[in-house]
Order: structure tokens, then C-alpha cells, then sequence
């Protein structure tokens, strides 16, 4: 059962890993089938270095197993999932991690401003990175912390905790948000530390609402 989503989520989860956005059994994969509704997301407690799609569990939204051929649990963090599909029904995708400089961000409860122009892309209507409430793993209560940054962007760091980045097309673009997450942390902080500790500036929503693909370049068949 969706054979193509659970390889594409093994193989995400394996490289998370190996770019170092999550350690040993840290963080959780998923992504949604259109047509079921069903979600494929990683299990709770394996070495990522052994992981196989055969691995990974099918859901409903309602938390019900539907096949875990290896006899395996889903993540703890399942609700969190859920509920981030329940309140986005066009996202496809979600990837949750613990990178490093965005993880220490969260334990701060600090949002990451605008600063690079590339997070154009990150689906940050308030121009920021926004930081979930703390909700302990595993319950329902982090669920429910995420229902307001999963509304206003795309991208939002869990406080305490690590940070989520999801998306409308693929498993594979939801992991290229969380690594520009990290990124943009790790710039923030070197600027806020070049600067001894003076906020750098930022791009507002406006500005990084008008980015556009160039008029002026032109194809061939198109002369």
C-alpha cells in the first residue's frame, strides 16, 4: 500500500540524518496520498541507518493504524502530524526536525525574522519563522500548540523542542524548507553575533510577497 510514498519518506528520513538535521532517532517524516487520505509516516524508535520503506506505517487522520507490515508503532509525535493535515487539507507533506541552531532558537522561544531573501519561498505570511507554544511530545496538547503556526506559515519552530516545515507538493520539498530553516538560523545568529547581539534587518511580508519569476528571460520556442 502507497509503495512510492513510503519509499520517498524512508529515504527523506535517511537524509535528514545524514545532512545532521536530526540525530540518532529524532524527528519524524510524513507525507499524505491524495486519493486515500492516508498518511505514510515514520515509525517511533529506529536507527535511521536501518529504516526500509517496508518501516514505514500507514494512518487515517483519526490516529487508527491502517498497515505496519514490519509490526512497528508510528512516531510519537503522529497527533502533531494529524493535526497539521486536519487544519491544512492541501498539504501534502511534513517534515519535523532537530536541527541544530533552529533547535536552539525554539528553546529560546524566538521567532526567526526575514533577513535573507531566499525564505521568499517558505510560506512566511508574517515574515517570520513563528514559535509554537510547548506542547509535551507525544500528546495531545502538542497537537494542539501547533494549530496557530501551522496556519500563518509553512515553516515554525515547536518551543523547547525543534522545528516543522511543511508543504503542498512533496516529502521532498517539506525537507528543502526545514533545511532552509536551519539556514536561516544559523545566519541569524552569526549576524546577531557579529553585531553583539543588535537585531539585523529584515524583509517585511509586502516585499517578499512580490517575488516573481523574471519577465524579461525568454525561450527559444517562444520567438
Amino acid at each position: 500500500m502507497l509503495e512510492t510514498l513510503k519509499k520517498d519518506v524512508c529515504e527523506i528520513a535517511k537524509r535528514a540524518q545524514r545532512d545532521g538535521l536530526c540525530k540518532h532517532k529524532s524527528g519524524n517524516f510524513s507525507a499524505r496520498d491524495p486519493e486515500t487520505g492516508y498518511v505514510v509516516i515514520t515509525p517511533t524508535s529506529v536507527d535511521r541507518d536501518l529504516l526500509t520503506p517496508r518501516d514505514m506505517v500507514v494512518m487515517d487522520l483519526d490516529a487508527r493504524v491502517i498497515e505496519n507490515l514490519s509490526g512497528l508503532r508510528p512516531t510519537s509525535e503522529s497527533l502533531m502530524h494529524l493535526m497539521i493535515y486536519r487544519q491544512r487539507p492541501k498539504a501534502a507533506a511534513i517534515a519535523h526536525t532537530h536541527s541544530a541552531y533552529a533547535t536552539a532558537f525554539a528553546l529560546l522561544n524566538k521567532p526567526l525574522p526575514a533577513v535573507v531573501y531566499e525564505v521568499a519561498n517558505l510560506g512566511l505570511s508574517k515574515a517570520r519563522v513563528p514559535v509554537a507554544p510547548y506542547g509535551r511530545p507525544g500528546t495531545t496538547g502538542l497537537a494542539d500548540s501547533v494549530i496557530e503556526s501551522c496556519l500563518e506559515a509553512d515553516c515554525f519552530l515547536l518551543e523547547k523542542h525543534g522545528a516543522v516545515a511543511v508543504d503542498e507538493r512533496d516529502i521532498y520539498e517539506a525537507f528543502l524548507k526545514a533545511a532552509y530553516i536551519e539556514e536561516l538560523a544559523e545566519l541569524y545568529y552569526l549576524a546577531l553575533t557579529a553585531a553583539g547581539g543588535k537585531e539585523p534587518d529584515g524583509f517585511g511580508p509586502e516585499e517578499l510577497q512580490k517575488w516573481e519569476y523574471p519577465k524579461e528571460i525568454s525561450f527559444s520556442n517562444e520567438i
